[in-house]
């Protein structure tokens, strides 16, 4: 333990007296923990979000898709197949389905006076709020007497809010909303609660108008974008059976031949679930994989230092095996110093990697990055392991040496 402790010093002193030569020789170990640091954070910041959002809203939700033009066996574009009627024969006709509310998802900028914002415009109807959870703080939300007159009125996300009025009072007053049929003014009837992300949607930076004032005064549309359902409870089986109804349902309504590709997807919660943990691991194995090349460079430097260490304590190591020391002692001294080396690179690196997080948290302000212990202590060990890789050839040819002729060495 004594010759652990002397070798970290005598490292940590070599370190202090070449600051500079030692950084730049681990520039590529600090460069490949940072990204492992920094990807493991927004990877773990992505899945808590996707979690939360998910339990929100319960896990018996679906999600009824246009299906996607196909041209020369690639994806191309959504299909535009789904209808306000859709929606309302899956209320009515789908017993195994307890609420299903259509959406229309956009972005623009919204004005007010002399205050201009960018965000994001749903277009939804009178059940939304229930089945999200999400509720006015002020005012009220849509009712169905706003969807059947296509009424120009808006209710506001908490930031939005803030952004255009910053604290006086809303209800009442007038907003610009701007679409592809140009502005139009709509009446502030509501501002949101505080909800933050729900998915990969701030909707605190968000405006909801009724879907048939989004469809036929904004945008000029004839389909929603999406159906969300819930089914009557959570359990597999009754989530299976709303999807099986839903899908003969939409077949009928829009006459699918036997046989026929669907121009409509059904999909559930946990399938939304299972495609983002294969994406993630997609996304973690190439982050991966680019930072196990900087750590290969970073390995290169640190090989490097060593045998420039080696050279200029040639003398050193000569007076320590002339005083006894023994091959093996020699080598593990710039085994340790080597991983010691290391280590204080992927102690930088992680202070990077953390800050990289949190620089992208605040640029995209999407959701919260999240770095675990796990993900230190591993980028820690790969730095480490890294190191001690790299120093195996500088300490073999540092414990080869002859005692005389190192003593003999200017």
């Amino acid at each position: 333990m004594m010759f652990f402790l002397r070798i970290c010093a005598m490292s940590f002193r070599s370190l202090l007296v070449h600051p500079l030569r030692s950084i730049l020789a681990t520039l590529g170990v600090i460069i490949g923990v940072a990204a492992v640091v920094s990807a493991m954070s927004i990877l773990e910041g992505m899945k808590a979000s996707f979690n939360e959002g998910f339990s929100t809203i319960g896990t018996n939700r679906l999600f009824v898709l246009p299906g996607q033009q196909r041209r020369g066996g690639r994806s191309v574009g959504s299909v535009e197949t789904l209808t306000l009627d859709d929606c309302e024969a899956i209320r009515k006709e789908c017993d195994k389905v307890r609420s299903a509310t259509p959406q229309i998802n956009s972005g623009g900028l919204v004005r007010f006076l002399s205050k201009n914002s960018t965000v994001a415009i749903l277009g939804t109807d009178e059940q939304y709020s229930a089945v999200n959870n999400y509720n006015p703080a002020y005012g009220r939300f849509i009712n169905k007497a706003d969807v059947l007159s296509d009424s120009a009125v808006v209710v506001l996300g908490q930031k939005v809010y803030k952004d255009l009025f910053g604290g006086r009072p809303a209800i009442g007053e007038t907003i610009k909303i701007s679409g592809l049929l140009g502005t139009k003014g709509f009446e502030v009837i509501g501002v949101m609660e505080e909800k933050g992300n729900l998915f990969f949607t701030d909707v605190d930076n968000q405006v909801i108008i009724p879907i048939t004032t989004a469809m036929n005064k904004l945008y000029g549309l004839k389909s929603v974008g999406m159906i969300m359902a819930d089914s009557v409870s959570p359990e597999t089986a009754d989530i299976d059976a709303a999807k099986d109804q839903i899908k003969k349902l939409l077949r009928r309504r829009h006459r699918i031949r036997p046989g026929a590709t669907d121009d409509f997807q059904v999909q559930a919660q946990q399938e939304f679930l299972a495609q983002f943990q294969s994406f993630q691991s997609i996304i973690a194995v190439v982050l991966g994989s680019i930072s196990m090349i900087s750590l290969v460079v970073g390995g290169i430097g640190i090989m490097n230092i060593m045998l420039v260490a080696v050279t200029e304590r040639t003398r050193e190591i000569g007076v320590r095996m002339a005083m006894g020391a023994q091959r093996w002692d020699v080598l593990k001294q710039f085994l340790i110093e080597a991983g010691v080396v290391s280590f204080f690179g992927g102690s930088l690196g992680v202070l990077a990697g953390w800050g990289l997080g949190r620089t992208i948290e605040q640029i995209t302000r999407i959701f919260e990055t999240v770095t675990t212990s796990s993900s230190v202590i591993l980028a820690l060990a790969m730095a480490t392991g890294v190191g001690l890789i790299s120093g195996i050839y500088p300490a073999y040819k540092a414990s080869r040496l002859d005692p005389i002729e190192a003593l003999r060495y200017e």
